[in-house]
């Protein structure tokens, strides 16, 4: 069964979403406080991590980046009172997949947590696959991006790449030359509307640049196009 660690340090809130969580047909882990849930996110090894932002002993910010630190790439949704587009930058810069204000319905949590369960790993929240299917690989250039395994290779070197920044990646890989706007990209990649947060790909394309350009400020793959948005360029190997 799915395994998701609920981490909060609001009682309350940690029953209602264990509640509608394990309703929805997952299995649930809970913490009420930075340290633990950091701890439990290691010995328990769940496949996605709802963190609250204000923890006590230690904030989601800082196990978000200790998680990163330790190559721990559990997808992770994180939650907040604080409805600040710098929180929502810091949270996804340093690795987060999604991020949602409080108050929220249960509803839209279990939302957030399917869609981004489909988008990480290859995994399905409904079936497991019984046989492994044939890897299919797509190629811009000197990348070389599994669609299967969800991993990306520039090079033949293995790219550390998110969740998020591989569907990113993907989608404008399956569009080139075809130019998106940024609410274009928050529709088809993010699958719900993120209205007046278009900050966020703009975030993810800095860092996909970061890991696929070999120079970011003259970017071979993916360019910015004034005053619109950005599109993947048919770049040959």
């Amino acid at each position: 069964m799915t395994k998701i660690l609920v981490v909060d340090d609001e009682s309350s809130i940690v029953t209602l979403l264990q509640f509608n969580i394990e309703k929805a047909g997952f299995d649930v882990v809970t913490a009420e406080d930075g340290r633990t849930g950091y701890e439990l996110a290691l010995t328990e090894k769940p496949d996605l991590i709802v963190l609250d932002l204000m923890l006590p002993e230690m904030d989601g910010i800082e196990v978000c980046k200790q998680l990163r630190q330790d190559k721990v790439e559990t997808p992770i949704l994180m939650l907040t009172a604080k409805d600040d587009e710098l929180d929502k930058i810091i949270g996804l810069e340093l690795g987060a997949d999604d991020y949602l204000t409080k108050p929220f319905s249960p509803r839209e949590v279990v939302a957030r947590i399917k869609a981004i369960l489909r988008r990480s790993a290859g995994k399905s929240t409904d079936v497991e696959p019984e046989v492994a299917p044939k890897e299919k690989a797509l190629y811009v250039g000197d990348l070389k991006i599994l669609t299967e395994s969800y991993e990306v290779y520039l090079q033949d070197e293995l790219l550390d790449l998110t969740p998020k920044e591989f569907e990113l990646l993907l989608y404008l890989a399956n569009h080139r030359g075809k130019v998106f706007s940024r609410d274009q990209l928050l529709d088809a990649v993010w699958n719900y509307d993120y209205i007046g947060e278009t900050r966020i790909v703009d975030v993810h394309v800095s860092h996909l640049r970061d890991k696929i350009e070999a120079d970011t400020k003259k970017p071979q793959y993916i360019k910015t196009i004034r005053g619109f948005g950005y599109k993947m360029e048919n770049v040959k190997s």
